[in-house]
């Protein structure tokens, strides 16, 4: 029996195939190893779903690292949680308030982005009801570094023309913290998916999920939207303190001038980096994200 073209399949997959896959060709195991947006191979039972035999490999995928349970201990890096696969265009949404603009939420998913080979877009939503300096601070710091910086409001139907161009015949992900607006933004470029909208907690400022796991859907033929949960937590996968500085655009065009080939642009003399740091040529609030994900990296390699 074989399924009708873009017919949706129930599938699983056993246990010994989960096993073989870690084994030989992770050799590490990852959460959520079958994605949204892997192909896959499967054969369909009698009752129509489905039982997945092959994986086929992947161009590119993003993940991050798995969230900590309360209790568990944890030795080394933890574990990889695997969000989507085979993606052109990753969609960093941020509201520039309620919920206030997160720029080192950004600056590790912009991380998580780069590191996966994954075109980054920087959207600042919700400037209806933002501060109109922040927000044009916020894009000018983001746009001098190379960045497509698109601001956005669903209200005042700003920048969703803009988002449309970018999204048509590409696989998208759109990613960023509950309450930013992601899908409200694709309510609004497709009406028809009526995707689920959250509300914003009035005593803490921040998002209640809505989505509770990824979603890809086809608006046509060779465009796909992947809508994702709101996170709360967003650790790259795969960072070493050595490479993080890599995934800082600013910092590449000095790191041949520093002192030491060793340096991790924290101390050292000589450090071109700090140097630049000190007379403005890179952004405090960048460098102290590279910091605050460097504090992080350490901490994970704790053993």
């Amino acid at each position: 029996m074989l399924p009708e073209k873009n017919e949706t399949v129930r599938c699983s997959i056993k246990g010994k195939f989960k096993n073989e896959f870690n084994l030989k060709k992770d050799k590490l195991y990852k959460l959520n190893f079958v994605a949204v947006g892997d192909e896959v191979e499967f054969d369909m039972n009698q009752d129509g779903t489905g039982v997945i035999h092959s994986i086929c490999e992947r161009n590119n995928y993003l993940s991050r690292k798995a969230p900590k349970v309360k209790g568990a201990g944890y030795r080394g890096e933890r574990l990889e949680q695997v969000i989507a696969s085979n993606i052109d265009n990753l969609f960093i949404i941020s509201s520039i308030a309620h919920p206030k603009f997160n720029n080192k939420a950004v600056d590790r998913i912009i991380v998580a982005g780069l590191s996966s080979r994954i075109d980054v877009i920087l959207v600042i939503n919700k400037t209806d009801i933002g501060n109109s300096d922040e927000t044009e601070a916020w894009k000018e710091l983001y746009s001098e570094i190379g960045y497509k910086v698109i601001l956005s409001s669903v209200k005042e139907k700003k920048g969703l023309e803009e988002i449309s161009a970018l999204i048509k015949g590409k696989r998208n992900i759109l990613w960023g913290h509950s309450g930013v607006g992601k899908s409200s933004i694709i309510n609004a470029l497709y009406p028809a998916l009526n995707f689920k909208v959250g509300e914003i907690s009035t005593s803490s400022q921040k998002g209640k999920h809505t989505t509770v796991t990824s979603i890809m859907t086809r608006t046509n033929e060779n465009t796909s939207i992947i809508d994702t949960p709101g996170i709360r937590e967003i650790d790259p996968y795969g960072i070493t303190k050595e490479n993080l500085c890599h995934y800082f655009r600013e910092f590449l065009p000095l790191l041949d001038n520093c002192r030491f080939n060793t340096c991790t642009h924290t101390h050292e003399p000589g450090c071109a980096i700090l140097e630049a740091v000190m007379g403005e040529k890179i952004s405090g609030e960048r460098y102290e994200s590279y910091l605050y994900l460097l504090e992080t990296i350490e901490e994970d390699m704790v053993f």
